[in-house]
């Protein structure tokens, strides 16, 4: 149990996190003993047995610090995984409600392995309440004060985990987002206070189109990356019209399907 001392057997197991192997043994140690080779920013407070999940978090923190994860730098897929388990744990620790994130963006694509890549942060799209999609704007105080908590533990930038695609009027759920969307989803749980849905390669292809024509660079990038096809692009692309509806959005549009070889697709638009 998480809320009494861990007792080790004869020859004990090791415990698994993820990817991580950690020694029972460890857990009689003090969390000062244990972080005393380490530069760490994270506060193990008052020396005791690991007694419970935020303890046995520290211990992950250091051997991820050993391992010479970057400070506050891009997330591979390790990192984003160790991060979302971390928040699970946090949730847990702190009794709160279970939440359901819909996340799109890089970490969508990195988790689900669509593209082998690197990111700086989570974008949640929606939130889903009771089966239902819903407005993330604002998230929700608990779920901020754990991605602090994560943050501090695991030294990543303030805003690691966030609702930028869907902020104010003009944000993705806000607009509208493509037809069967919550259909498409990927669920991923992490315990019983966290589960996780990755958007859809196909719906990937609609944010991307969308943000390529926006603002261009490594978004062009991801979805040539994707390879969708005609059909993929023309259903994208009229999305995404719906969301700028301006002569000039729909001129750069069609610039850039031409651009990445769909000279078929800017002609039927």
């Amino acid at each position: 149990a998480w809320g009494r001392p861990w007792s080790t057997p004869s020859a004990p197991k090791p415990l698994v996190c993820g990817d991580l192997d950690v020694d029972p043994c460890l857990c009689h140690a003090s969390r000062h003993d244990i972080a005393a080779p380490y530069r760490l920013r994270h506060d193990f407070g008052p020396c005791g047995p690991v007694q419970t999940k935020s303890d046995f978090l520290s211990i992950i923190v250091v051997i991820m610090t050993d391992r010479k994860t970057p400070s506050g730098g891009p997330l591979d897929k390790a990192s984003l995984d160790l991060a979302l388990r971390s928040l699970a744990i946090r949730l847990e620790e702190n009794r709160t409600e279970p939440i359901e994130l819909v996340v799109c963006g890089g970490s969508a694509l990195i988790l689900t392995d669509l593209i082998a890549r690197t990111t700086r942060d989570v974008d949640i799209v929606a939130l889903i309440r009771r089966g239902v999609l819903c407005d993330p704007e604002p998230l929700p105080a608990f779920l901020l004060q754990a991605t602090r908590e994560v943050s501090e533990d695991l030294r990543l930038p303030a805003n690691w985990l966030n609702n930028g695609p869907s902020r104010g009027e003009g944000g993705l759920f806000q607009m509208g987002l493509p037809d069967g969307f919550a259909l498409r989803l990927h669920r991923r749980s992490y315990g019983p206070h966290l589960t996780v849905h990755f958007i859809d390669r196909f719906d990937q292809i609609h944010f991307k189109l969308y943000a390529s024509a926006d603002r261009g660079g490594y978004h062009i990038t991801d979805l040539v990356a994707l390879a969708p096809t005609s059909d993929e692009l023309e259903t994208a692309a009229r999305w995404t019209m719906t969301h700028d509806v301006s002569p000039g959005y729909a001129m750069g549009l069609k610039k850039l399907l031409r651009s990445i070889g769909h000279e078929n697709v800017a002609d039927r638009l």
